[in-house]
């Protein structure tokens, strides 16, 4: 027996122009920056008057809030399924470019220059707790590297994690010197220059990584 949907009618139709919103949103945003978002825009898009479109998202921040969180979600969700199937920390390093480049709009929105005017509230780091776990658990997992442990030393921000000071300096090295790579990758800075830049994530993980 199917169990009946629990939503009515006018919930079912403000959830299905809520997606719409930020499926234009992501549009928009791939098109033109986050920093150029706008409503109205997407109103007129969608044959909707500004203060109609309003109703369901009652600011630009709280549209940019639920992008912010959709990324997030949709990063933590691909590095869990990675490592559920067993893939060490090179593999969710390759697993977070192969997102990155097949979302960038997603990626830059989280990860790239930050929007004028716009303050993520604190619940969007939630999941991006979640994220950091999985890859600290593949860092704990990881051969020791000789990398310097003075890193990890003020560790608030992992403080319910049991990974050892090495898993974190390896954690925190990957994570700012990938990231490095792949931000320059995505916003064209390796444009012209001649080589892959897939060369030179692979040779920083070579580095990073016994």
């Amino acid at each position: 027996m199917t169990q009946a949907d629990p939503t009515t009618p006018r919930e079912r139709y403000r959830t299905q122009v809520r997606a719409e919103v930020m499926e234009r949103a992501w549009e928009q945003i791939a098109t033109a920056g986050a920093s150029a978002l706008s409503l109205n825009a997407i109103a007129k898009q969608m044959g909707m008057s500004g203060p109609a479109l309003y109703r369901y998202f009652a600011s630009r921040d709280e549209l940019i809030t639920e992008l912010v969180r959709e990324a997030y979600r949709s990063l933590a969700d691909t590095l869990a399924a990675a490592a559920t199937e067993g893939a060490d920390l090179a593999d969710l390093a390759r697993a977070l470019r192969s997102w990155a480049l097949a979302d960038p709009q997603r990626y830059l929105l989280v990860y790239g220059t930050p929007i004028p005017g716009y303050q993520a509230p604190e619940d969007t780091t939630a999941v991006s707790q979640e994220i950091a776990t999985t890859l600290l658990n593949a860092c704990t997992a990881a051969p020791a590297t000789p990398l310097g442990t003075h890193l990890a030393t003020h560790r608030t921000w992992a403080a319910d994690h049991p990974a050892p000071p090495e898993a974190l300096a390896l954690f925190l090295t990957c994570w700012t010197r990938l990231h490095g790579v792949l931000s320059l990758e995505l916003a064209g800075h390796f444009s012209g220059m001649g080589f892959d830049p897939k060369v030179l994530f692979e040779s920083e993980l070579a580095t990073l990584l016994p």
